[in-house]
């Protein structure tokens, strides 16, 4: 009997696991609840209760082929060993089938489970699936892995000309074993659920995330260049939540993307090839978590950035984290992200270039918010993102670039439509104001607002100095 232990990979179709276990023979499946590990990772209620929600919809598709699924607690992860090898010894199982996850903990629990699995004498199979290459496949000519994104995309570009990543075909039903599934909890310990209208934005399922991916790969993808920068606009694929879970796989989203364009991933039309960069993305910093460990244990990418003389503003930190800091693209940005679990791409650099370098405030308590915030929070996409836009990372932003949050807010949102939404209180305010009620001089105050926190010019030229004194 063969025994499939899903993790973020909550999907029937095209999955790697599912699918080499079920050709070999019976199958059962198995999910861990790890309450303690995740509140250690930082994990989002919303992306805890995500999981949750999509369990259900993937048992009752496993009841329908007769595979169980087994729900069983290891509350950290250095008790999945003992839970699983129990398990095993139950129900006789042969082997164990994972899809490979990265980053210096999973790496080191999937190691500890494969040792005492095998000193038993059962398998441990460990397929590659949340990514289209390998990590350590995608080399430079000196066998080091890619520190700057365009070559690294060049070397994929080649290798999905040679062999494009195939779908994998879904399990068949198989005969009944007698093993009944276990219901799925509809919350767990230390994770408050989520309010209505949040869950509402995020529907549960495989059918709602390929009803996602083919609305997008149908009516949006041929815009997506041009309209992904404008956070009022629909013009991004809302998929990222259903990828990090594993709801469905980076190949079905390439397929998709490829199907709109005649098969062409770097000539064609923009908005396709624009979207494929992006999965190429993050595939690299998925790379980057397996080749340089060091930012899976919270330390900058660039080491000589470790001695940046960070500010301890505890106050400041907090009102950006509560939208409180008086320029609006920030705070709508932060109140969307509060409300829905998500944030628009183009406003996470905005929000995150405005702490690390308006604030000087550690990329590292920005980076810990989101992840408690997020439904798609991805700890190699998130520390990518956050080391990017503070100029501590691979491939950054240059240190000089700094984001102007009330540039960006009329370049991006002009007509104030995402800032209105966000900030009712405002939603009045004469246009030309919008963006910066702080240029009124005072005159603003029958709008509850603050004013802003800080002085974006000198705090401009402090964030160039910390950076120009580092030891080169």
């Amino acid at each position: 009997m063969q025994l499939i232990w899903l993790r973020s990979d909550l999907r029937l179709h095209d999955n790697t696991a599912l699918s080499a276990a079920a050709a070999r023979g019976p199958s059962v499946a198995v999910y861990l609840l790890s309450p303690q590990q995740w509140l250690e990772h930082d994990d989002a209620p919303c992306k805890v209760d995500f999981w949750l929600r999509n369990l259900s919809p993937l048992r009752h598709a496993l009841d329908a082929l007769n595979i169980p699924l087994l729900i069983r607690k290891a509350s950290r992860w250095d008790e999945a060993p003992k839970v699983l090898l129990d398990l095993c010894r139950q129900l006789k199982i042969d082997a164990v089938h994972v899809n490979e996850e990265y980053g210096i903990h999973e790496t080191r629990r999937d190691a500890a489970v494969a040792r005492a699995l095998k000193a038993e004498g059962i398998d441990f199979h460990s397929h590659l699936d949340q990514l289209l290459f390998k990590p350590g496949t995608v080399l430079t000519r000196t066998g080091t892995y890619f520190q700057v994104f365009s070559q690294f995309r060049k070397v994929c570009y080649q290798r999905l000309h040679a062999s494009l990543p195939k779908l994998v075909s879904a399990p068949t039903t198989q005969a009944s074993l007698g093993i009944k599934s276990d219901e799925v909890p509809s919350s767990v310990e230390g994770f408050e659920t989520p309010s209505d209208s949040l869950r509402a934005l995020w529907p549960a399922g495989e059918a709602e995330a390929r009803r996602r991916l083919d609305t997008f790969a149908e009516a949006q993808i041929d815009d997506y260049h041009r309209e992904r920068d404008f956070p009022a606009k629909p013009g991004t694929s809302q998929l990222s939540a259903y990828l990090t879970a594993g709801v469905i796989s980076p190949r079905q989203c390439l397929h998709a993307a490829l199907r709109s364009n005649q098969g062409e991933f770097e000539s064609g039309k923009a908005g396709a090839v624009t979207w494929i960069n992006e999965l190429l993305w993050r595939e690299f910093y998925k790379h980057i978590l397996v080749g340089y460990p060091r930012v899976s244990r919270h330390r900058a990418f660039r080491p000589e950035t470790e001695a940046l003389a960070w500010r301890d503003a505890p106050e400041e930190l907090k009102a950006w984290q509560q939208a409180r800091t008086g320029l609006p693209i920030i705070d709508a940005a932060m109140r969307q992200l509060l409300e829905t679990g998500w944030m628009h791409n183009r406003l996470r650099m905005v929000v995150a270039m405005f702490l690390t370098k308006n604030l000087l405030i550690d990329w590292r308590e920005g980076e810990r918010f989101f992840m408690q915030h997020l439904i798609d929070g991805d700890l190699a996409a998130n520390n990518g993102g956050w080391q990017w836009s503070s100029s501590t990372g691979t491939d950054s932003a240059p240190y000089f670039r700094i984001f102007n949050p009330l540039s960006q807010s009329e370049k991006f949102d002009a007509e104030g439509v995402f800032i209105k939404h966000w900030l009712p209180q405002i939603n009045k305010m004469n246009k030309k104001y919008l963006h910066n009620p702080a240029s009124l001089d005072g005159l603003f105050g029958e709008a509850d607002y603050p004013s802003p926190i800080v002085n974006l010019s000198t705090s401009r030229e402090r964030a160039l100095a910390a950076f120009k004194n580092l030891p080169s």
